[in-house]
């Protein structure tokens, strides 16, 4: 009897996960950016960063693996704290005078989830008109209510390694570092909708 009563509560919670319905997250657009660096001519690291990044996160508490994620921000953010090499970086020699492709997005393929709070995130990075399967080595800083907005909040942060010359952008590679190290801090907050 015992038995039977464990396998009931079992096949319950089972059939009761598997009705969850992830929960929807927009990215707090203030509390998101992305930092990158390169190498520059075996002198110095060179840092810029990109913001104005918007997207929703389906987070499936139950089942982070059926999580999903989508992102975008524009390349008309880029900040690299020198203007000379930034109107350089918007020319044609890298990303386009004429703004071709002026967002980058990120949607998510599939998730692995790697730990109690750490995952792989694979996705189609689309960036200068090229798309490329992509990976974010993703942790869960924080799930909870936000002591300010009184709402349910997340946040993440993540990195990946991509090869400029991947996306057309190989301009003075190698001897300007054709890899190009990513990290990104993401906020979102409970959706309204």
């Amino acid at each position: 009897m015992f038995k039977t009563a464990a396998l009931t509560t079992a096949f319950a919670l089972a059939a009761s996960a598997a009705l969850a319905e992830p929960v929807t997250y927009d990215f707090d657009t203030s509390h998101s950016q992305i930092v990158f660096d390169y190498n520059h001519l075996g002198f110095s690291t060179t840092t810029g960063m990109f913001s104005g990044i918007t997207g929703k996160i389906a987070f499936d508490a139950e089942d982070p693996a059926n999580s999903s994620v989508e992102a975008s921000f524009p390349i008309a953010s880029l900040m690299t704290g020198d203007e000379g090499r930034d109107k350089h970086f918007l020319s044609a020699d890298f990303f386009g005078s004429d703004a071709a492709a002026p967002e980058v997005t990120f949607v998510s393929t599939g998730i692995e989830v790697t730990g109690d709070n750490t995952a792989l995130i694979t996705g189609d990075l689309t960036l200068n008109g090229v798309t490329k399967e992509t990976v974010l080595d993703t942790t869960l800083n924080q799930q909870g209510n936000h002591p300010m907005q009184n709402k349910p909040w997340m946040g993440f942060d993540a990195t990946t390694t991509l090869l400029r010359s991947d996306f057309n952008l190989g301009m003075f590679a190698p001897a300007v570092g054709d890899e190009v190290e990513v990290k990104i801090s993401v906020e979102a907050m409970a959706s309204d909708e």
